[in-house]
């Protein structure tokens, strides 16, 4: 019924704190502060962002397709009946939040595999140089 609203909430979150590091890195940048070949923090982010954004788009659709999301006040069918709405906050503690939750582990698990990528060559590199 609402479960997309817990992956909307992370990812307003995470964009925020991505906003806030991109001015970090910016600033990095600028006072010209050298740092080891890796993939930035931001982009990681945006990732995350662009993963729940998309899911969230895709549910809220679903939703809407299948009426429990409509375009007057409550917004949530499942708002105007009591009975409803704890069927709704119970579907939003657990679905929406492991849902919310597997997207964050598929992302840690996607930044782990790129960060092992990307530091690859610089292995190749140092194990030449010592031959």
């Amino acid at each position: 019924m609402a479960c997309f609203i817990v992956s909307g909430v992370e990812a307003i979150v995470v964009t925020a704190v991505k906003k806030v590091e991109e001015k970090k890195e910016a600033k990095a940048a600028e006072a010209g502060v050298e740092t080891e070949v890796k993939i930035p923090l931001s982009r990681k982010l945006k990732w995350l962002t662009n993963m729940l954004w998309g899911g969230v788009i895709l549910l809220a659709f679903e939703h809407v397709w299948h009426g429990e999301v409509v375009a007057w006040f409550p917004f949530l069918t499942a708002m105007s009946d009591p009975g409803d709405t704890a069927e709704m906050l119970h579907e939003m503690a657990t679905v929406g939040v492991a849902m919310a939750a597997l997207i964050t582990a598929v992302w840690i698990v996607m930044c782990i595999a790129a960060d092992a990528i990307v530091k690859r060559p610089a292995k190749k590199a140092a194990k030449a140089a010592e031959l």
